[in-house]
């Protein structure tokens, strides 16, 4: 039975980039499930002037495009989708939208429950959250009782100050249980894993600490260089665009201690305590902690590849990383000692996002090496986009006199270990949003002290002209000094060593 109550979806910027590729196909595919509610609708508010129909045409496309169906099967989806005409951040666009959300509201008896989706530029969190305020349908009213619930995107602001202003600003007109600040890393499954994989296996939880664990990396790379979005990207680089938000996400999942229980509560407290253990950045070492690159022109496969600074909307003699790679340790008694790296970037051979946990040697080395003469430590791996799953790495004897060993990898892939479909990211954390599930949205606290960890970093990188900046071939695996930084503890794990330069990804 389908526990979700009656709303609307309100979409900003609904005509955008964002909607076509993942807000409806994740809705479609919610309603091909029967996870919908009987009565529920969609309302896009944008500035294009659609009709119903026409907007319903236009979102026909991009299913069409995007979730590989034919136009007959989404109709009845269609049926409950609607436009308005508004330029909502301007005081003058207010009627029309809250006449035309009565009107679905009572044709629908959603009882004013609704969920205000921000699929905007980030200058129009402000204009907008304060208007739905002061129209009085940011909270339960006479008029409309029901519960209402804000998703706004990434970025969270671009520091420490815009952050807290923006979170300031929002709690003005809505309670922090309203908001539902998204980050679509922590809706993919295997992101969500990690806490199974950890408090449900008593083999995992027993290691997860300092006493056995040498080190933890985390890579996030990108196959694509900016494209067409250089305009963008130079205002933000890899350290805003990734590592503040998706790689400290992910640090925290990694990091966390055991929730009292699974509540979104529980859980984002747990999630904060991380944060608030982050060892400050000082700026007397942050040149041995951090690594910024940016890729130039380099030929892949008989095709030259442009350099950063050679796309399209980037300046010349732009200083914006495009790799970023950080060292790091979390100062409480479960992590003590233990250090982390992160690295991120664009241009690199493969897309890959995975955490590799290594850990430390055995206490007396009765087999001294492994049949390579390699040095060896077990390691898991856990693999969050593509071919999602979890991998252990250990070792074997090779069969034959002695005792010579050779590491192996037992694999878990989702893909073969189910036939149901693993959902979207945005399909799950739209539906936890109708559920009022904030477990894996991220809290004003949380966003406010990821970004105050990495300020300094801003900071100098603003302040300093001088600090380094390495380049790197497009298509390589980022600057020699990103090597250099992880070395005394031994490579980054290479995640395709047979990739090729026409793969798209590699098998875990």
């Amino acid at each position: 039975m389908n526990s979700v109550d009656s709303h609307i979806l309100v979409i900003f910027g609904s005509s955008g980039d964002l909607t076509k590729r993942m807000l409806m196909p994740a809705m479609y595919d919610l309603y091909k499930k029967n996870l919908l509610p009987k009565n529920y609708a969609i309302l896009g508010v944008g500035r294009t002037q659609f009709t119903d129909t026409e907007y319903r045409n236009h979102i026909a496309k991009g299913l069409q495009t995007h979730s590989a169906i034919t136009k007959n099967e989404s109709d009845g989806f269609l049926q409950h989708c609607h436009y308005v005409v508004s330029e909502f951040q301007k005081t003058n666009g207010i009627p029309a939208f809250v006449q035309r959300l009565t009107e679905l509201d009572n044709k629908y008896k959603t009882q004013g429950n609704f969920i205000y989706y921000l699929s905007t530029p980030p200058q129009l969190y402000k204009p907008i959250s304060e208007h739905l305020g002061i129209s009085n349908i940011a909270k339960p009213s006479h008029t409309f009782p029901g519960w209402k619930r804000l998703i706004i995107e990434k970025p969270f602001g671009i520091n420490t100050e815009t952050a807290i202003s923006l979170n300031t600003h929002l709690q003005t007109y809505f309670d922090e249980e309203q908001i539902y600040r998204i980050d679509h890393y922590l809706g993919k499954e295997t992101a969500q894993n990690i806490l199974v994989t950890r408090f449900f296996n008593t083999v995992f939880e027993p290691l997860w600490n300092r006493n056995h664990i040498h080190h933890v990396e985390i890579t996030a790379s990108e196959r694509e260089g900016v494209g067409n979005r250089g305009g963008y990207y130079d205002s933000a680089g890899a350290l805003r665009d990734m590592l503040q938000n998706h790689l400290l996400q992910l640090v925290a999942l990694m990091a966390m201690e055991p929730p009292t229980n699974f509540s979104s509560k529980a859980i984002r407290n747990e999630t904060l305590k991380v944060f608030e253990s982050l060892r400050p950045l000082t700026l007397e070492k942050l040149e041995r902690q951090v690594v910024r690159g940016q890729y130039t022109q380099s030929t892949i496969k008989e095709k030259q590849q442009n350099a950063y600074t050679e796309e399209n909307g980037v300046p010349h003699d732009s200083k914006t990383e495009t790799f970023v790679a950080l060292k790091f340790f979390i100062d409480n008694w479960r992590w003590g000692g233990v250090p982390f790296f992160v690295r991120t970037g664009k241009n690199l051979p493969t897309r890959v996002s995975e955490i590799v946990i290594t850990f430390k040697h055995i206490p007396h080395p009765v087999f001294i090496k492994n049949a390579s003469g390699q040095e060896f430590k077990n390691q898991l791996i856990i693999r969050i986009q593509p071919d999602e799953g979890i991998m252990m790495r250990f070792g074997v004897k090779i069969p034959g006199i002695g005792f010579d060993v050779e590491p192996t990898n037992m694999n878990f892939k989702y893909a073969e270990h189910s036939k149901v479909s693993i959902p979207s990211a945005y399909e799950r954390l739209l539906f936890d949003c109708m559920n009022g599930d904030s477990s894996l949205f991220i809290r004003a606290d949380a966003v406010e002290l990821a970004w105050k960890f990495v300020q300094p970093i801003i900071d100098e990188w603003e302040q300093n002209p001088d600090f380094p900046l390495y380049g790197y071939p497009a298509g390589s695996w980022g600057p020699k000094e990103a090597f250099d930084l992880k070395k005394p503890y031994g490579e980054w794990r290479q995640p395709c060593k047979n990739l090729t330069n026409s793969d798209t990804y590699c098998e875990l």
